[in-house]
């Protein structure tokens, strides 16, 4: 008797990318400062001042990298997250991940190819970005229809858009955020508080007004998570990080927050909520230069959560994803299936699915 059919299917994941050494610093800024999505200018005058901005920041980029060792590892630990979801889904399909970066290599072209060899019968694009953003996931996902209509690339495919406050996705997040916090709490005296920072990657105000819905879904993904972990009386707010524009960012920074914890005399374990893996971000903005200045506002101790990278909760939770995803009827899902953001949110990619029908 002959097994039944396992399908191939193909699980694009999208994520920033960043450089593999010294030398790709320079071109990964240009690459991001380039992006429509990012640099929000005139066409005529974007490629000039997206290559100004590069210019200006590559030393100061360059001098974050070297401390990880002259480039990104947000590569090699996509490639382990990919590794680990395709042994996740062994036993339904014949699932293969390939990594479509937006501003590295690979880039969603060398994907596209890739997928394209192997003779995937189906796709689902799974964007590591729990929460969507136009500059993020709708970027990558405006990248890979290019990359598949340049290299003829054409077969069923099925987007997830966010999974913000999935419940699996929330529940692994808890746990790793409850054993960093009662770590944090034993190395702390009797007597000092300790308050819990949800930091993600800032956008600028104007982003959000237009109808990006970043800000409300990071906002859903702590309530989830503060859900789960059910700590009474827990000490916790949402801040942001990574600003790299003079214009008005969402808020407050996280600089403000710790500002605000040295008034109050508290310690902070920060949670690095809307990054999935450890990159420059973490490594360098969290663990040195934030650790920094909470030594020079004396806080009474500075933690931090680790990033999910290969979590074995996270990686079951991308899983139930992908199940979910291919077992609906809907080319583009959320998490939920349906889409969750209020109207108010112009730029959720189910509105603009809808105008564009």
């Amino acid at each position: 008797m002959s097994e039944p059919h396992r399908p191939r299917v193909a699980i694009i994941l999208f994520n920033l990318g960043g450089p593999d050494a010294p030398e790709a610093v320079r071109p990964f800024l240009e690459n991001l400062f380039t992006d429509p999505a990012i640099l929000r200018v005139p066409g005529f005058i974007r490629p000039w001042l997206g290559k100004f901005i590069a210019a200006r920041r590559t030393k100061a980029a360059s001098e974050n990298y070297a401390i990880l060792g002259g480039k990104s590892p947000l590569r090699e630990l996509t490639e382990e997250q990919g590794a680990a979801l395709e042994r996740a889904l062994a036993p339904e399909v014949e699932a293969r991940c390939f990594i479509a970066m937006r501003y590295w290599h690979p880039f969603a072209e060398e994907a596209a190819r890739a997928v394209k060899a192997w003779g995937a019968e189906e796709a689902v694009l799974l964007p590591l970005y729990p929460q969507f953003s136009t500059t993020t996931t709708g970027s990558s996902m405006e990248d890979w229809q290019e990359a598949c209509a340049k290299v003829g690339l054409d077969l069923p495919t099925k987007a997830l858009c966010c999974f913000h406050s999935d419940e699996d996705f929330a529940r692994s997040t808890a746990a790793m955020v409850r054993a960093a916090y009662d770590s944090a709490r034993a190395e702390l005296p009797e007597g000092v508080r300790l308050r819990l920072l949800f930091s993600a990657h800032g956008l600028p105000e104007s982003i959000v007004k237009r109808g990006d819905p970043y800000q409300w879904q990071v906002e859903r993904t702590v309530e989830a998570v503060v859900r789960q972990l059910g700590i009474e009386g827990l000490d916790s707010g949402i801040c942001y990080q990574s600003r790299v524009t003079p214009q008005k960012w969402i808020g407050p920074s996280l600089e403000t927050a710790l500002e605000h914890a040295a008034k109050d005399k508290v310690a902070v374990l920060v949670s690095p909520i809307a990054f999935v893996s450890e990159h420059s971000e973490t490594l360098v903005e969290l663990d040195v230069e934030y650790k920094e200045l909470a030594h020079k506002l004396h806080l009474p101790g500075y933690f931090r959560v680790p990033a999910q990278n290969s979590d074995a909760g996270f990686i079951d939770s991308l899983a139930g994803l992908v199940r979910r995803v291919r077992g609906g009827n809907r080319a583009l899902c959320s998490f939920a299936g349906a889409r969750q953001c209020p109207k108010v949110h112009r730029d959720c990619p189910h509105a603009r699915a809808r105008d564009a029908a």
